[in-house]
């Protein structure tokens, strides 16, 4: 029976998704409920369009001269790309034989068990952190953070680099003291080579209208660019004191 996998959207020019230029697979199906979700769209596993893995990596070679002049490669993103593990590591090794770099965007709320294989084919994962309180995570995104930080120090025991993205959202995540304590966790973990702090957004709130839902974070407004500077600071000291001889 042929592999497949329910993909949302393909972008063919990314520059925001790891180095270089990026060509950007966009899986359909999410576990988390994140109240700022940009691509509420994503979440639900039976939409989006059904692809072999070969149709996949065929759009992606296509792109191949791109990816060896900027030190670029593929990143698989969603929603959420470890809800379809086999199919994503399948495509991995086809990327890995054909030597184009591998790049994970997830949560990380996946048991360990299920990506052991597709880690062993993932150069870079690109690490969304959503809040270091159990409470607030669960209020921000509908579940915990245990199987995250199960998956946080597999990829530091198997030293794949991370590069950890933390959306600025206000009141919520944009406090001094939770900031501390997300620095405090990524110390811990020196497989971390970089953080950005991402500010929060409107432009996808359309999309939950277009799809009946409530908008919890309506009429919030975006960080002040301060606010993004301050954070930033903060969380760059742990990348600063993981980085020291």
């Amino acid at each position: 029976m042929t592999l497949t996998g329910r993909i949302h959207s393909f972008e063919s020019f990314g520059t925001l998704d790891g180095p270089g230029i990026r060509f950007v697979v966009f899986m359909q199906g999410c576990p988390l409920k994140c109240i700022y979700c940009h691509n509420r769209d994503t979440w639900d596993p039976r939409k989006g369009n059904e692809y072999t893995v070969e149709q996949v990596f065929q759009k992606i070679y296509e792109y191949r001269n791109f990816f060896a002049y900027s030190g670029g490669g593929v990143t698989v993103s969603g929603g959420e790309p470890t809800l379809q593990a086999e199919f994503v590591t399948e495509l991995f090794k086809r990327c890995h034989a054909a030597g184009i770099h591998t790049a994970l965007d997830t949560s990380g709320f996946v048991d360990i068990d299920r990506v052991k294989e597709l880690l062993n084919y993932t150069d870079l994962i690109l690490l969304d952190i959503k809040h270091p309180h159990e409470d607030k995570h669960i209020e921000i995104t509908g579940v915990g953070t245990q199987k995250i930080r199960k998956f946080m120090h597999y990829t530091e025991e198997k030293r794949i680099p991370l590069w950890i993205r933390y959306v600025l959202v206000p009141g919520y995540t944009d406090d001094e003291k939770t900031l501390k304590e997300t620095a405090s966790l990524l110390c811990n973990l020196h497989n971390v080579k970089k953080i950005e702090v991402l500010p929060y957004h409107r432009l996808g709130e359309y999309k939950w209208e277009q799809l009946g839902e409530n908008y919890k974070l309506k009429g919030i407004d975006e960080p002040s660019s301060e606010k993004v500077s301050q954070a930033s600071r903060i969380l760059q000291d742990c990348l600063n004191l993981n980085t020291k001889p």
